[in-house]
Parts: structure tokens; C-alpha cells; sequence
């Protein structure tokens, strides 16, 4: 809906806010109370609006964040503009669905990948790696693969969390995705032993990448 103004959706979101959500939320890290279903019937009501969304980002308010980069268009941004807003993205939630939503749709995703990769900031850093696992799955043209599997097995284990995470994505989808390597990302899964004991709910797959990719492949099988 053009003419909305960034106050007007602010009293909007605040409206929302639940405590049981936000106390939800602030558990995985996460400043905010917006029902996520909520957010996003918001944001299809006012489609994308990339100078709103660039308002709501400055804001620095997290379900603005989020609601901003529902109705942005990911190929707007430059690539000096992408990093600074993943440099500013201090929540989880925000990380992912900026990565996920928007560099991952742009034409300096590439360039990104490669800077972030080797970033000192092991939260930077795992973007990077969330873009890697991306190419991994699809399009691995390119990339060192046996590589990557040396890389993770000398720093995944003592990486911090949020990098340590990123980097198993990438392991378990190397052994999911290429069956030439798949006994050495199982391999180096059980050698490590990163998330072993990760509580896992009944149904869901294990982030234990050995765990991870078996099953993923019997699915493929099946």
C-alpha cells in the first residue's frame, strides 16, 4: 500500500507484539514480538516498496528489519550496501533472512561469498559459509569441494557457535549433494563430532551431519 508512512507502520508493528512471542524469540536471540505469519501478512499487503524498506532498515528496530526485507527488491541493493547491513544485522533472525532473501538473489552474491568467507568476524564469516552451502547445493561448478572438506575439518570443531553451525550445513550438504564425497563428510562428521548431541524433537533430522546426510539420502532414494 504506497503512502504508508514508517511511523505508521511502526504503531503497526508494536500493535503486534506479543510477550509470549518475544519471549519465544529472545531465547534464540532475537529482539522482537511479531508473529512471523503476522509480519508477513503485512508485508503483502504493502508489496515491495524498496524506499520503505530501505526507511524501515534504518530504523535499526528488528521487526522493521525483518518486515524490510519482505518488501525490498534484493537486486536494488549495492554490494557496499549489502555488507554494511550484514556488518549491522545483530540479531539472528535478521542474519539469516538478509542472506537468505536478499544477497543470496544478488549479482554481488559471489564477491560477498568470497569476502565473507575469510572475514575475522566468525558471524560475518558463517554468511559467507551460508552462501557456500548454497553453491554447494546449486551450482558446485567451480568450487574446490575437497577443499572446503579440508577447511572444515581443521576449524569446524573449535569454530564459535554460529560459525560452527554454518560450516556443518556446508559439510552435510557436500556429503548429501556429491556422492564422490560423501564417505569423507561422513568421516570427518564422526570425527568431530559437531552437534552429536544437538537435542533434536521427534521427526526432525539430526544436525549431526553423518545423521544428516544419511538420512537425506535415503529420502532421495526412497
Amino acid at each position: 500500500m504506497a503512502g504508508t508512512t514508517v511511523a505508521e507502520i511502526l504503531a503497526e508493528l508494536a500493535a503486534l507484539e506479543d510477550p509470549r512471542t518475544r519471549e519465544i524469540n529472545e531465547r534464540h536471540g532475537d529482539d522482537h514480538g511479531v508473529n512471523l505469519g503476522k509480519l508477513r501478512a503485512v508485508a503483502k499487503r504493502l508489496k515491495t516498496q524498496q524506499e520503505l524498506a530501505r526507511q524501515l532498515w534504518d530504523t535499526g528496530d528488528t521487526a522493521a528489519r525483518l518486515l524490510a526485507l519482505l518488501i525490498c527488491r534484493p537486486k536494488a541493493f549495492d554490494h557496499d550496501e549489502l555488507d554494511t547491513m550484514l556488518r549491522g544485522s545483530c540479531t539472528p533472525k535478521v542474519h539469516d533472512w538478509l542472506v537468505n532473501y536478499v544477497v543470496k538473489k544478488s549479482a554481488h552474491a559471489e564477491d560477498l561469498r568470497l569476502a565473507w568467507s575469510v572475514d575475522p568476524d566468525p558471524v560475518v564469516a558463517s554468511a559467507g559459509w551460508a552462501l557456500t552451502t548454497e553453491r554447494v547445493a546449486k551450482r558446485p561448478a567451480g568450487l574446490d569441494l575437497a577443499g572446503l572438506l579440508d577447511l572444515i575439518e581443521g576449524t569446524m570443531r573449535d569454530a564459535p557457535d554460529r560459525l560452527q553451525w554454518a560450516m556443518n550445513h556446508c559439510l552435510a550438504q557436500i556429503g548429501i549433494e556429491h556422492p564422490e564425497h560423501r564417505a569423507r563428510a561422513i568421516a570427518i562428521g564422526e570425527r568431530l563430532e559437531v552437534l552429536k548431541d544437538y537435542p533434536t524433537p521427534p521427526n526432525c533430522t539430526s544436525p549431526f551431519a553423518p545423521t544428516w546426510i544419511a538420512e537425506m539420502v535415503r529420502r532421495q532414494e526412497a
